[in-house]
C-alpha cells in the first residue's frame, strides 16, 4: 500500500469515526433534552393552582358591612392587631386580582382610630383568603408577617372572611362580611 492511500484510508476511517461520534453525541443530546423536558412538565404540573374564580371575584370596591362573633359576642377582638373588630365596620376596601394588591381605609371616628394601608393578598387553593400589610417604601416580600382567613358565601356582591380568635382556652370565629360598592 501506497502512504497516498494509506493516508487516504485513515482519513476516510477517521471521518467515519467522527460522524460516528456526532450521532452518539446527537443521541446524547436528545436524550438529555427530552428528559429536562419530562422533568419541567412533571415540576410545573405538580404546582398547586389559585382558585381563580374566587380571585377574579373578590375584585373591585367593597365596604366592610357587619361583623359576627359566633360563640363569643361578649370577648372583644382586636382585627388584625389594629383596632377593635367593630371599628371595621363601613372600612373601605379595595382589591385590584391582577397584581394582588389593595388598599383599606378605616374612618369610623369616635373612639376608632382612623387607618390606611397598602396590602398584598391572595386566594389559595384551599379557599384561604391570605393577606398582609405593606407599608409604604417596604416591599411585600420583606414582610413576614400576615393573616389567613376562609373566603365564605361569596356572592357576585358579597363575600365573607372568617377568621378564627382563642380566648380562654376556646376557639371563636369571626365573621366579616364584605358588600360590593
Amino acid at each position: 500500500m501506497s502512504e497516498n492511500s494509506r493516508l487516504s484510508y485513515f482519513f476516510v476511517t477517521l471521518r467515519r469515526v467522527s460522524r460516528k461520534r456526532k450521532r452518539n453525541n446527537n443521541k446524547k443530546s436528545m436524550k438529555k433534552l427530552v428528559l429536562f423536558g419530562a422533568l419541567a412538565l412533571a415540576v410545573a404540573s405538580c404546582k398547586p393552582t389559585m382558585d381563580t374564580k374566587s380571585q377574579v371575584g373578590i375584585k373591585g370596591n367593597w365596604t366592610l358591612t357587619d361583623i359576627k362573633h359566633i360563640g363569643g359576642e361578649f370577648v372583644k377582638v382586636s382585627s388584625f392587631n389594629i383596632a377593635d373588630s367593630q371599628c371595621f365596620i363601613g372600612s373601605q376596601w379595595k382589591f385590584v386580582s391582577n397584581n394582588n394588591t389593595g388598599v383599606v381605609e378605616l374612618t369610623k371616628g369616635g373612639d376608632c382610630p382612623s387607618f390606611a394601608s397598602d396590602f398584598k393578598w391572595t386566594v389559595t387553593p384551599n379557599g384561604n383568603f391570605e393577606f398582609k400589610f405593606v407599608d409604604e417604601g417596604v416591599k411585600a416580600k420583606n414582610v413576614t408577617t400576615g393573616y389567613s382567613l376562609r373566603v365564605k358565601n361569596q356572592t357576585a356582591n358579597t363575600f365573607e372572611l372568617v377568621d378564627k380568635f382563642y380566648a380562654g382556652g376556646q376557639s371563636y370565629d369571626v365573621t366579616y362580611r364584605f358588600t360590593k360598592n
